[in-house]
């Protein structure tokens, strides 16, 4: 059964998070926490402090969106790469002393991933929508007919890439991670005991989710772009990529007022993303809720006014 009585919702607190393998990234007002399970069966947690200049922006409107977006990369990039340490194969090769470049990308492999992530992320939602678009130019000049076509083909990759993905069974498993993740938070702004029972009650769809954000990244990025012209590719990738920064910050505002309101407004703008989330969370087993818990718990703050910017 899912709660969906909004006027018994608390204030929601400074809590986010991210599926990994096999565990949960729980973000709080001061720390992260990743926990997971461990092919043995025993929960590790991993925590560590946020950094303290986060706060000096946290109070400027569309600043703190641009940073958290690549604040929300690096930290997910890190707990990826912390959760996977616990699956990777073991190999039975004599082992080698490393070269320059092994040492290289090993000492900087967060930062690598991140550029790598963005790079795809670029070719794949903005580089490749702006080319195919760029085939309907000899059928019409209009600026916003043709930045309107490019928006909807990246919405639609974007929906076919989602797609794609969640019939691999790892990512499925992700994908019940993710319902933990929704359902703990939901728990606890709830205000109610974080208990396996408890949290089982709650829905898996939550208004401040990634993919919500996303998909409203898509929308803004739709808004802004048209108000330039059809130039030649190379100028509207340059001018795409400017305008990223405030497309991610715009976007953040709107998923901040979203996750805590419960006006019809918040409703309808929250709406694509929640039925996304239908394909990004699946309902988690017992023991899935259990690793959600145990990073949540450790990152819960006794300031009940702590605020999630």
């Amino acid at each position: 059964m899912n709660i969906k009585n909004p006027e018994k919702r608390i204030k929601p607190k400074a809590v986010g998070g991210q599926a990994v393998i096999e565990g949960v990234m729980m973000k709080g007002a001061d720390s992260t926490a990743v926990a997971v399970r461990k092919p043995d069966g025993e929960i590790v947690v991993k925590k560590e402090k946020l950094k303290e200049n986060r706060q000096h922006i946290s109070k400027i409107p569309v600043l703190r969106g641009m940073y958290a977006f690549i604040d929300a990369m690096v930290l997910g990039v890190k707990s990826l790469m912390f959760s996977a340490e616990f699956f990777e194969e073991e190999d039975d090769k004599p082992e080698k002393k490393p070269s320059k470049l092994d040492t290289f990308l090993a000492d900087n492999i967060i930062w690598i991933s991140v550029v790598l992530s963005l790079a795809f992320s670029i070719f794949l939602f903005i580089l490749l929508p702006t080319v195919v678009v760029d085939l309907f130019k000899p059928l019409t000049v209009n600026n916003l007919a043709l930045n309107g076509i490019e928006g909807i083909v990246r919405i639609l990759i974007f929906i076919g890439y989602i797609l794609a993905i969640s019939g691999m069974k790892d990512i499925q498993r992700v994908f019940q991670y993710h319902g933990a993740e929704h359902k703990t938070i939901f728990c606890y702004e709830y205000g109610e005991a974080l208990t396996v029972e408890n949290v089982k009650r709650y829905g898996r769809l939550h208004p401040r989710c990634g993919t919500s954000f996303l998909f409203i990244v898509m929308i803004i990025s739709i808004l802004l772009f048209s108000m330039f012209s059809w130039s030649n590719v190379l100028t509207r990738l340059v001018i795409r990529l400017a305008l990223i920064p405030f497309v991610a910050g715009i976007s953040y505002e709107i998923i901040k007022w979203a996750g805590k309101s419960d006006s019809k407004l918040s409703c309808i703008v929250s709406a694509p993303g929640m039925w996304l989330q239908r394909i990004t969370t699946r309902e988690p087993d017992e023991s899935q809720i259990e690793v959600a818990i145990a990073a949540l718990n450790h990152v819960l703050v006794e300031n009940p006014e702590a605020d999630n910017w």
